[in-house]
């Protein structure tokens, strides 16, 4: 992407992302790209970058583990396996096998599974394969330390047995000589030291005659002198060559080591580059963390449809100072491709401007941003802005002459690839005649097709951009009553600048507020006027809005509350009914299972039976059972009747009285009382009837 002017990135405070993207790198190699990010303008790029940056933050969030915990910068390891007859020493060594190390973990992680779910992040090591020779070669040799090996090779397991031998035979020689000059008193306090790479003894120096041996030298202050025993020289001698011995095989094993890993030196470059690249990717997805970022849809054409933005920087201060950040929601596309915002001074028009910058560069460059999911994005082939006092003391340009300059580079250069920013078009001048050569800006840059966003006070691009097909207006909203900007972008209207009424806010005298109306022309201040009303209007058609929103929101979840109660009552209503089936069945059941048992019982009696007269005794129960049971069953139908239509009461029997006659179960009204007994008129019938036959009852109320 080309930006003009080169500042572009730093007014749009996309170097500031940069800075904290590349503190979030681990490694010289992110850092490096952090610092060098790219704005691409081909999707293949953007879709690639953006969908890997993504993938990994889905590792991050859901506690994945992906082996890149250890990287280091092997620019200088690298190079020097390249140069013939170079030798790395054994801590380089080290660096090369954890980086093979790294890449196996890596290779062993994309199994065919992981490979599918995380496409991208696996086209990092698409290409290339893993070499296990790589490891082999350098554990062949080098211990976990980094020291080459005792078998390394024979020639050095044999100098270092050798080497073994002959140091623990001077260990024991010393220490005879040591216990004999102790005993002798010729020691000093340190007794035994090493000088030159020999191991001498610590005398005192006024004794330093009386042992046979080499001085090697004495201390500072010159009491203590340091010999090597005549005893031990040759010792000394044999394990000095020895050890001379020792360095050379050393050094001759890491040179072959070297020369066979530089076969392998374009296959480390690229592993390098493998960690290095998922380094990079790790960071810009724990960015995106942290900036509440998500990923978006990118179309292959100019076009800008925003939900839910936020500023990256705003939103990382507000939260630390725990202020709320209010987003911004705005569309760009073929039929409405440049915004005039207008509003209030300091009420977030430049902010709103730099958002919608900053974040179009952050997606070319391949870095999530704070949107909701479902905002789009386009890709812009250039970039240009002008932002505030550009006035140049070196070329001798006013504010306003530099501010033609940039629109002159603006009209020539725009096209409908082209994404610009102007703040305050037109300012700098007469507002009658900045205002029209803002006009003709304002129109060239809609007839190249260009998108962009311009924010002005005067009110000739509000009424232009109402007219003017592929221009759209947009306010920031104020609040009147409380004098102070709300920070919310208000698209397809014009805002007021609330000149007035932030004059009033900061305490101005109401009288020279006055006077300054007096001065403004009428018609302008009527239209400033209006666009204030309709403002205010509208907050309040939002407020009203949100109330009714609310509200239905509250009815529609108390009448799914109300749906769940109903189900849930028809629920028990059906299992009561299915109880009580269930009782009169079990009832059923068990009156069946014992007319059977006396019917088959009797049935039994009557095969015994031996004369007429037992039969007949028999035939009499059968009757009896059959019979009776039938009209018990009856009385309990009428009972079942009666007692829907009447409710005992019970008590004194009284005339006028309804009672129930319990032998028949009739109703009937107490006409009489003769004693024990009451006459009863039942119908047309009077009875006479036992006052404990009975009882009295009432009618039951209707049910509704």
């Amino acid at each position: 992407m080309r930006l003009y002017p080169e500042s572009a990135s730093v007014q749009l405070e996309f170097e500031k992302i940069k800075d904290l993207l590349h503190d979030k790198c681990r490694y010289e190699y992110a850092k490096s790209k952090a610092r060098d990010l790219r704005i691409h303008t081909r999707k293949d790029f953007i879709d690639r970058e953006l969908k890997q940056t993504h993938q990994y933050k889905q590792l991050l969030q859901n506690g994945v583990y992906f082996p890149n915990d250890y990287v280091l910068n092997l620019a200088k390891e690298l190079k020097l396996l390249g140069i013939e007859g170079a030798v790395m020493n054994g801590e380089q060594l080290v660096s090369i096998r954890k980086l093979a190390m790294s890449i196996e973990s890596i290779f062993r992680w994309f199994d065919a599974e992981r490979r599918i779910s995380y496409e991208s992040l696996a086209l990092v090591i698409e290409g290339t394969y893993y070499e296990k020779a790589i490891l082999q070669l350098i554990n062949e040799v080098i211990d976990e330390t980094g020291v080459v090996k005792d078998n390394a090779s024979e020639e050095l397991q044999s100098i270092r047995i050798n080497l073994y031998r002959k140091r623990n035979e001077l260990r024991k020689l010393f220490d005879r000589i040591i216990s004999k000059l102790n005993k002798q008193g010729y020691l000093s306090d340190i007794e035994e030291s090493f000088m030159n790479g020999r191991r001498v003894v610590a005398v005192f120096a006024e004794q330093k005659r009386a042992v046979k041996g080499i001085l090697h030298g004495e201390s500072d202050s010159r009491r203590t002198a340091f010999i090597e025993p005549e005893e031990t020289i040759e010792l000394n001698n044999s394990i000095y060559s020895l050890e001379n011995s020792e360095r050379k095989e050393v050094h001759r094993i890491l040179r072959d080591l070297t020369r066979r890993l530089s076969s392998y030196a374009p296959l480390l470059t690229t592993y390098h580059s493998i960690v290095g690249e998922f380094d990079f990717i790790r960071a810009k997805a724990s960015f995106g963390i942290d900036i509440q970022a998500e990923y978006p849809v990118v179309f292959d054409k100019a076009h800008i449809h925003l939900v839910k933005a936020y500023h990256p920087l705003l939103l990382l201060y507000n939260k630390r100072t725990g202020k709320p950040t209010i987003p911004v929601d705005l569309t760009l596309d073929s039929s409405n491709r440049i915004l005039v915002i207008s509003g209030p001074n300091a009420g977030g028009k430049t902010v709103a401007m730099k958002t919608v910058g900053l974040l179009q560069m952050m997606v070319q460059s391949g870095l999530l941003v704070p949107v909701h999911p479902a905002s789009e994005f386009g890709i812009f082939k250039q970039l240009m802005i002008h932002i505030g006092d550009t006035q140049s003391i070196e070329f001798e340009l006013s504010t306003y002459s530099s501010h033609l300059l940039s629109m002159k580079h603006f009209m020539e250069a725009a096209n409908g690839k082209t994404l610009f920013f102007i703040d305050e078009l037109g300012s700098g001048s007469d507002p009658n005649l900045g205002g029209a050569f803002a006009e003709v800006i304002l129109e060239e840059l809609a007839r190249k097709h260009a998108f962009g966003i311009v924010t002005t006070h005067y009110l000739n691009l509000k009424v232009m951009a109402n007219k003017t097909p592929g221009i759209i207006n947009g306010a920031m909203a104020f609040d009147e009553k409380s004098l102070m900007p709300l920070y919310k972008l208000i698209v397809g209207k014009p805002g007021s600048s609330y000149t007035f009424a932030i004059a009033q806010r900061i305490g101005m005298d109401k009288k020279l507020i006055d006077r300054a109306r007096l001065l403004v022309d009428e018609d302008h201040f009527s239209l400033d006027k209006l666009l204030n009303r309709t403002e205010q209007d509208l907050q309040q058609v939002e407020q009203k809005q949100k109330e009714l929103n609310t509200l239905l929101k509250e009815n529609n979840r108390l009448k799914k509350e109300m749906e769940v109660l109903i189900d849930k009552e028809k629920h028990l209503q059906q299992v009561e009914l299915l109880k009580q089936q269930n009782k009169i069945t079990e009832e059923r059941i068990a009156y069946l299972k014992d007319m059977e048992r006396k019917l088959k019982q009797i049935v039994f009696d009557w095969r015994k039976a031996e004369n007429s007269e037992d039969k007949r005794e028999l035939m009499k129960q059968m009757q009896s059972l059959l019979f009776k049971q039938k009209e018990k069953q009856s009385a309990e139908k009428v009972k079942k009747k009666l007692s829907s239509k009447y409710e005992e009461v019970g008590g004194d029997i009284t005339l006028g009285a309804k009672v129930l006659m319990k032998k028949n179960h009739k109703v009937g009204e107490v006409k009489e009382i003769r004693g024990r007994k009451a006459i009863v008129q039942l119908g047309l019938i009077p009875l006479t009837v036992e006052l404990a036959d009975l009882v009295v009852v009432k009618d039951k109320p209707p049910v509704e």
